[in-house]
């Protein structure tokens, strides 16, 4: 087993390094928040004064961070010059496609491995250690990457170079925020209609349009399998959180110069939904507005 460094012990971070542990790997976990640090503790891992206190000696280097801009500074001021020669950096966070290129590249002038990670699962996902891992590196990183990572979820996907994993996440994203919009907006027609939502589950779930908004995580209470909507919406993926991913798609189109107006406009919904309710909320919780409307 190995030592691995684990940066970041939020609501996916704090599952993932205790399946880590639970793997048997020395996990050294660092969080600013002091509760995160104690649940890390009671989940067999051994919380850090600092992050650069988790780093040092350790194999692998885990950081699952808010955003780009984090991912940098941590590499920059606890990472490099830290870390042990050949030590394996997994960006697990969603990030910009352009920083987790650029970060992978500073790596490797410092004689380190890095392999951008992002996930796809939620918080009961990381849990469960049953998340899809999208990977962008190189052979070896990817190589060495799984051992790693096959302890926290179910799937382990070579996207491609640095920066392939981030690009996959965003897409992918990007198809989930609107296919839960339009499903979010067929439901509310059917209420409209005088469609029970039961039958239109029922027939939606087998039909043409059926997606995994519908049959995994209807955005309606007491119809398919259990969801946010049954818990008032609480827990899930926060709206916030794929306004986030939503808008690094965007960002990416940009660069890419590519048109993405199914994207944008998804973009626009949560935009909208979040400047007026509480982003907390899963995002399947964007129905709330359409059925109000609807009296």
């Amino acid at each position: 087993m190995a030592t691995v460094a684990f940066i970041g012990l939020g609501n996916m971070g704090g599952g993932m390094a205790a399946n880590l542990a639970k793997a048997g790997h020395e996990v050294r976990a660092f969080d600013l928040s002091a509760d995160a640090l104690e649940r890390a503790r009671d989940a067999g891992c051994t919380p850090c004064a600092d992050a650069a206190s988790a780093v040092a000696g350790a194999d692998a280097i885990v950081t699952m961070l808010p955003a780009g801009r984090h991912v940098e500074q941590t590499y920059r001021d606890s990472v490099f010059g830290v870390a042990s020669p050949g030590a394996l950096l997994i960006d697990c966070s969603t990030i910009d496609v352009d920083t987790a290129k650029r970060v992978a590249i500073a790596a490797e002038a410092q004689g380190l491995v890095a392999v951008d990670a992002p996930v796809s699962g939620g918080i009961a996902a990381a849990a469960a250690s049953t998340l899809t891992f999208m990977v962008g590196g190189n052979d070896e990183g990817f190589r060495r990457a799984g051992a790693f990572l096959s302890s926290m979820g179910k799937a382990v996907i070579h996207a491609g170079a640095s920066g392939a994993g981030q690009a996959a996440k965003v897409c992918n994203n990007m198809i989930l925020g609107a296919t839960m919009a339009v499903t979010c907006e067929a439901f509310a027609l059917a209420e409209k209609l005088g469609l029970d939502a039961q039958a239109f589950y029922d027939i939606a779930s087998v039909s043409s349009g059926q997606s995994w908004s519908i049959t995994s995580y209807c955005p309606v209470r007491g119809v398919g399998p259990v969801t946010p909507a049954d818990r008032e919406y609480q827990g899930g993926f926060a709206a916030a959180l794929m306004l986030k991913d939503l808008r690094l798609a965007k960002e990416a189109a940009a660069s890419a110069h590519a048109d993405i107006p199914v994207g944008a406009r998804a973009a626009e919904i949560y935009e909208a939904f979040v400047a007026s309710n509480d982003g907390a909320l899963d995002f399947s919780a964007i129905i709330r507005p359409l059925l109000e409307r609807n009296g």
